[in-house]
């Protein structure tokens, strides 16, 4: 059986300044254009659909339209919630929608309960396990600690149990939104942590034939049964270096499996481009970036007079200009969001107290920041999907 592996189309979203609605358009006709000239037998789209859980009218309009086009394909479509969407309201009609082809997994309880498709060696179970919120889901799957690995490997436990009740050499996939210990992350990704913990391993995926990845914007490999497909489109400027696209699976009758990268429409490139104001605009080693979205990290002492307009005037397409004076680490003049970047809102935290009191937090005190901020970040999810 020969599967298409797409994840976080974020539909909605634009990059900076610039809507990105066109581009996504394009790229869902690419889509369809794969499944028809590489025969594809099934589509799998593993979360993120959407960029916010109530996404513009634009957005939805566009995914009716790739809902359509997918469904006169003829071709089934797997299709999970991630943590951007609204899994009830991308799950609305999905019963209905069955019948075209298209299937919708966005409840954790049907975590176990497969779309199965047939070819000419037997069938396939597909498992869709929508983004599980650890705090949201616990109960479900009847584990005392919410975390991650736990409710993953709850719901894994789910799929085994189904997949051993089935006939010998029934093949299987499941698609999951998570992110699994190994992945490169990107600066466009909504943070997941829990516990302090935002990874699980890979093993917790053992069993089955193909585990189709969403979350990380990056094509990845972990194992040759365990990859992420990444998203169609760069959404910020860390994934500069990203090659975008798809994965074209073949899986054979042993449950064996092949993969091949299918590259995806690019808008526009991207560039990041460091040095003083006179250089970036003298450096000939930068003519190729001309028309590249640019991000410009200006190192000059002082801030130069009109830089946007400036910078602007080589790289007509500049979305973003950061200033980043070349200073030592102890310097009073090195600013305030410089010493914060990279550290996360507990060790933020965790300094606060140091800096108060004297001395860090003990372990209880920490554990109490950590349950503080994860209560909040799962009452912000509750309340983003109760909109």
């Amino acid at each position: 059986m020969r599967l298409l592996h797409t994840s976080d189309w974020h539909l909605g979203r634009s990059f900076h300044r610039v809507n990105m609605l066109g581009a996504q358009a394009e790229f869902i006709g690419h889509l369809v254009d794969a499944v028809r000239a590489h025969a594809v037998d099934a589509v799998v789209v593993s979360g993120d659909v959407y960029d916010r859980a109530v996404p513009p009218l634009a957005a939805v309009e566009l995914f009716d339209d790739a809902l359509h086009r997918l469904a006169d394909l003829g071709v089934p479509t797997v299709m999970i919630s991630g943590n951007h969407d609204s899994a009830r309201r991308l799950g609305v009609g999905a019963g209905l929608i069955d019948r075209a082809g298209i299937h919708l997994r966005t409840e954790p309880s049907a975590a176990g309960t497969p779309v199965v498709l047939s070819d000419a060696h037997g069938e396939v179970a597909f498992y869709g396990l929508p983004y599980l919120e650890p705090a949201l889901v616990k109960d479900e799957f009847g584990v005392t600690k919410a975390g991650h690995e736990a409710v993953l490997a709850a719901a894994m436990d789910r799929v085994r149990a189904d997949l051993a009740a089935r006939p010998s050499g029934t093949r299987s996939v499941v698609l999951a939104h998570a992110f699994v210990t190994g992945g490169q992350a990107s600066d466009s990704e909504r943070d997941i942590t829990v516990g302090g913990v935002a990874a699980v391993p890979a093993g917790v995926f053992d069993g089955v034939d193909y585990v189709a990845l969403g979350h990380l914007h990056g094509c990845q490999t972990l194992t040759e049964r365990v990859r992420y497909s990444g998203s169609p489109l760069a959404y910020s400027f860390s994934e500069a270096d990203h090659r975008k696209s798809m994965w074209l699976v073949d899986l054979a009758a042993d449950g064996a499996v092949t993969a091949e990268r299918l590259d995806c429409p690019v808008p526009r490139p991207l560039a990041r481009i460091r040095g003083t104001l006179d250089d970036l605009l003298a450096d000939p080693r930068l003519d190729g970036h001309e028309d590249a979205w640019v991000e410009a990290t200006l190192t000059d002492a002082i801030r130069p007079a009109d830089p946007m307009a400036r910078i602007a005037a080589r790289f007509p397409h500049t979305l973003s200009l950061v200033f980043d004076p070349e200073r030592a680490p102890d310097d009073p003049a090195v600013s305030y969001a410089r010493r914060l970047a990279g550290r996360d809102d507990q060790q933020i935290a965790e300094d606060f107290v140091a800096h108060v009191r004297g001395a860090g937090p003990d372990p209880r005190e920490a554990a109490v920041l950590r349950d503080a901020f994860d209560a909040v970040r799962a009452d912000d999810t509750v309340r983003e999907v109760a909109r």
